[in-house]
């Protein structure tokens, strides 16, 4: 078998490429990220990852397909139901789910948040759907004369709290978040309880990057926690310890943004320790997606298509980059929450066949079970590897 050293699993978080079979079923028919950015701005210039196979996967303005990409290249459909940030990580990791995460398109249970309320000794504001930029601009100036926290929701598994970092501090919020995540059981068991923090005045007001989720615990073992009970390292990059809670995991940095992430990334690579890279790139989703805002998804692609090269100039041979993403979220659709989509697969590494195709994976599972493959390990069963196609004897 071919060695490994290192996997750098690099998840572009929401950067789908439509096509989903059952996107009907989520309302999301017509979604396409990347092909919707490319196609609303008239094309986009990514030469590394259409150098390595991007345009190979699918049709997108700009981005063509060539005869001689130098990496491996797929695309991945999700087995799991559901289209949010811990389902789809989850899966990649070896956890598929059968039920999606509930959901709360009107809010809260009253006598949840009665109770909510009583153990924070606060009342709260807010307890509807929002984009989170749009309900601190609504309520920022009344949770700052009030001191009460904004409670809200959004097509996504989660129960969020934002709070003026001047009014709430940091370690209150993070506490009362951990209330909130003890107390959403059964039915209100939600993915994730996120921390959003934000500063500045009326009219000015900004989120930081001292947001913080909460995550449940996986309901049974994950990849990361295979690769490190065999004694390699499992390093986490951005939220990743968020989402697993901290399940799994040697080291971790916990990343507010793309370019610390790369930059992080980077750093453990050259450890030059054996094991596995767990990176989420959070701006695409965080900072554009949710925000419909195409152009600045477009720069922060452009971004990470220039950084790309840092990557892959201190990985040594024995290395392997897997680039894909968790869900959609097409900025150009008048939806503000995630899309069900496929997502792209690329495998970059001297020790990969230039031109390789993966084809079509029913599963992102398969990124764990090939991970488990490439270090000799038993995984967690949920999907088919694919190393033997994409790697050299």
């Amino acid at each position: 078998m071919t060695k490994i050293n290192q996997v750098i699993l690099l998840v572009l978080d929401s950067v789908g490429i439509g096509n989903a079979p059952d996107a009907e079923k989520y309302g999301d028919e017509g979604s396409n990220t990347l092909g919707n950015i490319a196609l609303a701005l008239g094309g986009l210039n990514l030469p590394n990852l259409t150098k390595y196979g991007l345009g190979n996967i699918g049709d997108f303005e700009g981005i063509s397909a060539i005869s001689d990409p130098q990496g491996a290249f797929g695309r991945l459909t999700e087995f799991s139901s559901g289209k949010d940030t811990t389902t789809g990580h989850w899966e990649l990791a070896g956890v598929s789910l059968s039920k999606p995460f509930p959901t709360f398109p009107k809010g809260f249970p009253s006598d949840f948040v009665e109770k909510f309320e009583n153990r924070i000794g606060r009342k709260t504001l807010g307890n509807f759907p929002a984009s989170g930029t749009v309900i601190i601009d609504e309520l920022g100036e009344q949770h700052i004369e009030t001191g009460n926290p904004i409670i809200y929701t959004s097509a996504d598994s989660v129960f969020q709290i934002a709070a003026h970092e001047d009014i709430i501090p940091i370690h209150e919020l993070y506490h009362i978040c951990e209330i909130a995540r003890e107390m959403l059981t059964g039915d209100l068991e939600v993915a994730r309880v996120i921390a959003r923090p934000f500063v500045g005045q009326k009219g000015s007001f900004k989120r930081t990057e001292n947001r913080k989720d909460f995550s449940l615990t996986p309901p049974h073992e994950t990849i990361l926690d295979i690769v490190k009970s065999a004694g390699y390292m499992v390093a986490g990059v951005g939220k990743i310890e968020d989402i697993f809670a901290n399940c799994g995991l040697t080291d971790s940095n916990h990343t507010g943004n793309n370019l610390s992430s790369i930059n992080a990334t980077i750093e453990f690579i050259k450890t030059h320790r054996s094991g596995l890279i767990f990176v989420n790139l959070i701006d695409f989703d965080q900072n554009y997606g949710h925000r419909n805002d195409p152009k600045g998804y477009a720069r922060a692609l452009v971004d990470f298509d220039m950084r790309l090269p840092d990557i892959l100039d201190c990985m040594t041979p024995d290395d392997l980059l897997i680039i894909t993403a968790d869900h959609g979220n097409d900025p150009t659709t008048p939806s503000t929450d995630h899309s069900r989509e496929q997502v792209p697969l690329l495998a970059i590494g001297k020790k990969v066949i230039p031109g390789a195709a993966i084809g079509v994976r029913t599963t992102f599972a398969d990124v764990a079970e090939t991970i488990a493959f490439l270090f000799n390990l038993e995984g967690t069963g949920e999907g088919k590897q694919f190393a033997t196609l994409i790697l050299k004897e």
